[in-house]
C-alpha cells in the first residue's frame, strides 16, 4: 500500500487537508490522519494533490505532408506525465477504402506496446456511406463513444452539413458525442490559391487565409445541425471571441453543446507568425488578436468553456538539424517542409507537458481561475463528458490513483529544456513558473519524481468507454 500524507486535495468542487491511502492501483480511502502498518508513505506537507490531468485533444504519430508528427504513444504520453497529465485522448484516421475496425486495429498496433500513461481513441468520420453508418455503432464495442467531423479540408477530411448531421443522429441514437472542427472549408479554399498567385508565401498567410469569421459561423452552424439532430456536441479548439458567443447563444437556448480550447490560443496571436521563425506557431486553426485570447480566457472562468485541451501535434522547426531523445540522435522532417510555402508547413505544434504548468502559474496565479476551476477545465470535466468519471479525474474512493502531487511555490524558467517533448523548441520558451507537479502517479505507481522519469513503454491501460459521456 501507498499512503500521502499531509497534503492539501484539490478537486474540481474542494480543497481540503486530508491523507489518500492507495492499495494497488486505485485509492482506498482519503481521510485526516490515516495510518496503515506497512505502508510505503509520500510525504505531501506543503504541497497540492490533485487528479491526474486528462487531454482528450492529441495526435501522436500522425502522418502529415510527408512526414511525421515527432510525438509517438511513447514520447508524447512521458511528455504528458511530466507536465501532470495521465490520460490522453488520440484521433484515429479512417484508412481509404477500408472499415472503422481496421483503422482502429492500425491505430492499436502504434499505441499499444509504446503507451506510458492510460489513453483512448476517438474516430474521424471523413468519408461517409451506408456501410460506415452501419459500422458507426460498433465502435462501442471497441471502447470508442466519440465521432470526430470537419467543416474545413475539403476533398480529405470534411463531410458535407448533410453529411454531419447524419453522424449527429447516429450519435444520439446510440450514446455517442459527435465532436467537430469548425472553420469554413469553402473560403479556404477560395483564398489560399489567391494568396500563393499574389506571391503570398509566408506563414502569416496561414492565418489570412484562414479568416477568424469562418470559424464563427461554422460553430453556430454546427450548433444549429446539433439542434436539429437533437444530439450534443463538442467543439474542439475554439480560438477566437465570436465562436463563445455563439456557443453561448446555442447554450442559452438549451442546445446540448460544449467547446474547448487550448493555451496557444489564451497566449499567443497570429502576430507571431510573423516572426523570424513564425512556422513554429502554424497550427489549424490559427491564433487571433489578443482581445481573442482574452475572450477565451474569461470564457473558461466563466465556465461558458469545458474543457482546456492542447490539440498536441508537434513537429520539429528544423527537421534536418537532430536532437537528443533519451540518449540517442533524432531527425524528422518538419516545418523546414514549408520554408518556401506556407501551404507545406505541417499544421501542428507541442502542448501536452505544457498545458497544466501554463495555466496554472498564467491562469489561476494571474488570478482568472481558482485552483478548483483549474481541476475541472483540465481533469474533471474532460472524465464527466468523454465518460470515463469516476474512474477517472476524481480523488474519491475507487478511483484510478491518477495523482500529480503539485508544488506550489517551485520557480523554474520554462523552454524546450524542461518539457520533455520530443521536438526541438517550445512555445513557452524563457517563461517564468511558479508552480510544477513534483510527483505524477499513475494507477498507484510513481511513474514521475523530480526529474526522474520511471515510467515505461507497453504500461498504459487502453480505456473502454461506454456510451452516455455527460453533456455539462
Amino acid at each position: 500500500m501507498l499512503l500521502i500524507k499531509s497534503g492539501t486535495l484539490v478537486t474540481a468542487s474542494d480543497t481540503y487537508e486530508a491523507d489518500i491511502l492507495i492499495d494497488g492501483e486505485t485509492i482506498a480511502a482519503i481521510g485526516g490522519d490515516l495510518n496503515v502498518e506497512d505502508a510505503e508513505v509520500i510525504d505531501a506537507s506543503g504541497k497540492l494533490v490533485m487528479p491526474g490531468g486528462i487531454d482528450p485533444h492529441v495526435h501522436l504519430d500522425l502522418p502529415m505532408f510527408d512526414t511525421v508528427s515527432s510525438d509517438d504513444h511513447y514520447t508524447g504520453h512521458k511528455a504528458a506525465a511530466f507536465g501532470g497529465t495521465t490520460t490522453v485522448m488520440d484521433f484515429v484516421p479512417m484508412i481509404a477504402g477500408g472499415t472503422l475496425a481496421q483503422a482502429v486495429d492500425e491505430w492499436h498496433a502504434k499505441a499499444d506496446p509504446k503507451a506510458a500513461i492510460d489513453w483512448g481513441f476517438h474516430m474521424n468520420i471523413t468519408h461517409l456511406d451506408a456501410a460506415i453508418e452501419a459500422e458507426i455503432p460498433k465502435l462501442l464495442d471497441m471502447g470508442i463513444n466519440t465521432l470526430k467531423v470537419f467543416t474545413a479540408y475539403n476533398g480529405r477530411l470534411r463531410l458535407p452539413d448533410d453529411g454531419i448531421f447524419k453522424v449527429l443522429r447516429i450519435a444520439r441514437d446510440h450514446g455517442m458525442l459527435t465532436m467537430l472542427h469548425a472553420e469554413n472549408g469553402d473560403v479556404i479554399d477560395v483564398l489560399v490559391p489567391e494568396a500563393l498567385a499574389a506571391g503570398h508565401t509566408a506563414p502569416i498567410w496561414h492565418a489570412r487565409t484562414r479568416p477568424a469569421w469562418g470559424g464563427i459561423e461554422a460553430v453556430l452552424r454546427a450548433c444549429a445541425l446539433a439542434e436539429m439532430a437533437d444530439a450534443p456536441l463538442y467543439i474542439v479548439h475554439m480560438n477566437v471571441a465570436g465562436e463563445t458567443d455563439q456557443l453561448r447563444y446555442a447554450r442559452e437556448r438549451g442546445i446540448k453543446v460544449m467547446g474547448e480550447t487550448c493555451p496557444q490560443y489564451l497566449f499567443f496571436t497570429e502576430e507571431d507568425l510573423e516572426r523570424p521563425d513564425g512556422a513554429k506557431w502554424i497550427c489549424s486553426p490559427p491564433m487571433r488578436g489578443e482581445a481573442d485570447n482574452q475572450a477565451l480566457m474569461a470564457a473558461l472562468s466563466r465556465a461558458e468553456l469545458q474543457v482546456l485541451a492542447t490539440d498536441h501535434c508537434p513537429f520539429f522547426f528544423d527537421g534536418i538539424k537532430p536532437i537528443l531523445y533519451e540518449g540517442q540522435p533524432v531527425v524528422i522532417p518538419g516545418k523546414e517542409l514549408g520554408a518556401d510555402d506556407f501551404t507545406l508547413i505541417p499544421n501542428g505544434l507541442p502542448g501536452v507537458g505544457d498545458r497544466l504548468p501554463i495555466l496554472w502559474t498564467y491562469g489561476v496565479g494571474a488570478g482568472y481561475l481558482t485552483p478548483n476551476q483549474f481541476v475541472a477545465l483540465t481533469s474533471t470535466n474532460p472524465a464527466k463528458i468523454f465518460g470515463i468519471y469516476p474512474q477517472k479525474g476524481a480523488l474519491v474512493p475507487g478511483a484510478d490513483a491518477d495523482i500529480a502531487i503539485w508544488d506550489p511555490v517551485r520557480k523554474l524558467t520554462y523552454g524546450v529544456g524542461v518539457a520533455r517533448h520530443r521536438t526541438d523548441y517550445n512555445l513557452f520558451e524563457g517563461w517564468e513558473m511558479t508552480g510544477y507537479p513534483e510527483k505524477v502517479l499513475l494507477r498507484g505507481q510513481l511513474i514521475v519524481d523530480g526529474e526522474r522519469w520511471l515510467g515505461r513503454p507497453g504500461m498504459g491501460n487502453y480505456l473502454n468507454r461506454s456510451r452516455g459521456g455527460e453533456v455539462l
